[in-house]
């Protein structure tokens, strides 16, 4: 008998609303694959690709960014901000030869939660077609880098720029 491919899937979900809904469709006792670890987020708009393409990096075989609907965030436009990254990191992926199916964008309120259920299950089938990710570069596992790239920050005075390691901190800067 052979063994059925069980993906793994990452889900951001904010704090106020898709999470909440996640909560709704489990004291609802609504059933929805395991395949899913949600990570919290205070807003979809929290959002940042290097999450995304580290999880993929990780071992993630699909990654869902789940939010307020649009015009209902609690903090005001923060989920058109996730719907940009979310196109955007689409077509990275789709230049970094994965699937853009392989991402998904959800939208559910806090009293959702059989729309968030329902969207889950679709969203693991879709996978499990698609099959694992294997995202091999020459032989390895393709690496995001762990530590930040160094950033330029203009300094107290305004015109010097100050660099800063990834081992700072960020320090507070007067405009």
């Amino acid at each position: 008998m052979a063994d059925t491919f069980e993906p793994v899937i990452i889900g951001f979900t904010c704090n106020w609303c898709s999470y909440r809904a996640a909560d709704a469709a489990g004291l609802g006792r609504l059933k929805y694959p395991p395949n899913i670890r949600l990570i919290r987020l205070m807003c979809s708009g929290r959002i940042d690709p290097t999450f995304v393409f580290k999880a993929f990096a990780n071992g993630a075989d699909a990654v869902m960014v789940s939010g307020c609907h649009p015009g209902d965030c609690h903090y005001l436009e923060q989920n058109y901000k996730a719907q940009s990254r979310f196109l955007l990191m689409r077509r990275m992926l789709a230049g970094m030869g994965i699937e853009p199916g392989r991402l998904k964008l959800l939208w559910a309120s806090a009293a959702e939660g059989a729309i968030f259920a329902d969207e889950v299950t679709k969203f693991v089938e879709q996978v499990r077609k698609l099959g694992p990710l294997n995202w091999h570069t020459n032989g390895n596992l393709a690496k995001v880098p762990s530590t930040p790239l160094p950033l330029r920050l203009r300094s107290r005075h305004g015109s010097a720029h100050a660099k800063r390691e990834p081992s700072q901190g960020l320090q507070e800067v007067a405009a």
